[in-house]
């Protein structure tokens, strides 16, 4: 395996820049990656999982190189009902750390105070990223105690990733994609070379999953991009900086 071992003092206190770390990563198979970051952070590491339609591959290589790592599942309140049966099969039968985190202000109280955020435009769906996924996040990463974050994102996703590099600083955390420059195929194919589980609304049409009222089937010649949030928009938040001055995110 191409795992560049440094010495443990480095090891320890390694603190490349993104540019460094992107340049590492690149040549490194999606295993390798995730073992190259094990190498350099240690226990600073957690990783993310919505669940969603393309969850069970990062899933399952973390379980097979690394299932130590925390995995925060930020619970909005609002997933499909499909997605909290999919999420509590893999919490239940594979041997992962997962660690749920809810918003700090229920979704009953959030209607009660706000109405459906959701439809109130573009005002209306930041506040509810900053409600129901970045407060969140942001909490469970302080709770965990950590700044280096996994995400299973994908440039072939969406318009908004093709640009990404492998591994990002986002205020005070490092986000690092192993799967970044996976294309479909390659995905597809990981999921049959290992039997991995699918969401079950994925054989119902959906190309891409998240919340209930921003997430549809897609009508005849749309891509996955326009069944989030109206066609307006792809990023449910977490991916972009927050604008709050004390998160780490």
């Amino acid at each position: 395996m191409k795992i560049t071992h440094l010495p443990a003092e480095k090891s320890l206190n390694a603190d490349p820049k993104p540019e460094e770390l992107s340049a590492l990563l690149e040549p490194l198979k999606a295993h390798e990656r995730i073992l190259q970051l094990k190498e350099i952070y240690r226990s600073r590491l957690v990783a993310s999982s919505s669940f969603g339609l393309q969850a069970s591959a990062m899933l399952h290589l973390i379980s097979k190189h690394a299932p130590e790592i925390p995995i925060i599942f930020v619970d909005t309140g609002y997933c499909f009902p499909e997605t909290y049966q999919f999420a509590h099969s893999f919490i239940e039968d594979w041997k992962l750390d997962i660690r749920v985190f809810n918003p700090a202000i229920t979704a009953a109280r959030q209607k009660a105070l706000y109405g459906n955020l959701w439809e109130q435009g573009e005002e209306g769906n930041k506040k509810y990223a900053l409600l129901n996924k970045v407060e969140p996040m942001n909490r469970a990463l302080s709770e965990i105690g950590g700044d280096v974050w996994l995400s299973g994102l994908r440039r072939s996703q969406s318009s908004t990733r093709v640009e990404r590099a492998f591994a990002e600083k986002q205020k005070a955390t490092m986000k690092v994609y192993p799967i970044l420059d996976w294309a479909d195929a390659q995905l597809e194919a990981y999921y049959k070379e290992h039997d991995l589980p699918r969401h079950p609304l994925e054989e119902q049409g959906f190309l891409t999953m998240g919340d209930w009222h921003s997430t549809r089937k897609p009508n005849a010649g749309e891509t996955a991009e326009d069944t989030r949030f109206g066609g307006t928009k792809y990023e449910c938040g977490l991916h972009q900086e927050s604008g709050q001055i004390d998160y780490q995110i």
